[in-house]
C-alpha cells in the first residue's frame, strides 16, 4: 500500500479514547503516592548511616577476641586468619593462603 508522506499527520490526541484518560490519571496518582513512600523510607535509612570521618571517640566496641586455634594460620600476605586447609605455600617459615598465591 502506498503512503503519502506529504499528507498531514493525525495526532495521537485524535485517536485517544475519552474513557481511558481518567484511568490513566488514577494510575498516575497511585504511582506518585508509592514513589513518595519510597523516598520517605530512604530518608529514614539515610539518618542511620555513619559517615566516614565521623567522631566515634565516645563509642565502645565489645568484641570477644579468641587466640588463634590449632587448625588456623595467619597468611603472611593478606594477614587474614584462615583454616589450615587453605595453605598454598610455605616459604621461609611463612604461610600463604590460596587466595594470595592463586
Amino acid at each position: 500500500m502506498a503512503t503519502d508522506y506529504d499528507a498531514p499527520r493525525r495526532h495521537a490526541e485524535d485517536d485517544e479514547k475519552p474513557e481511558a484518560v481518567p484511568e490513566l490519571k488514577a494510575q498516575r496518582n497511585t504511582n506518585t503516592n508509592a514513589s513518595n513512600l519510597i523516598d520517605e523510607d530512604e530518608a529514614a535509612l539515610a539518618d542511620s548511616y555513619e559517615l566516614p570521618g565521623a567522631d566515634l571517640s565516645g563509642e565502645e566496641l565489645a568484641v570477644m577476641v579468641l587466640p588463634a586455634q590449632a587448625d588456623e594460620f595467619t597468611c603472611a600476605s593478606c594477614f587474614l586468619v584462615r583454616h589450615r586447609s587453605q595453605i598454598a605455600l610455605e616459604k621461609d617459615g611463612l604461610l600463604y593462603c590460596t587466595d594470595c598465591e592463586g
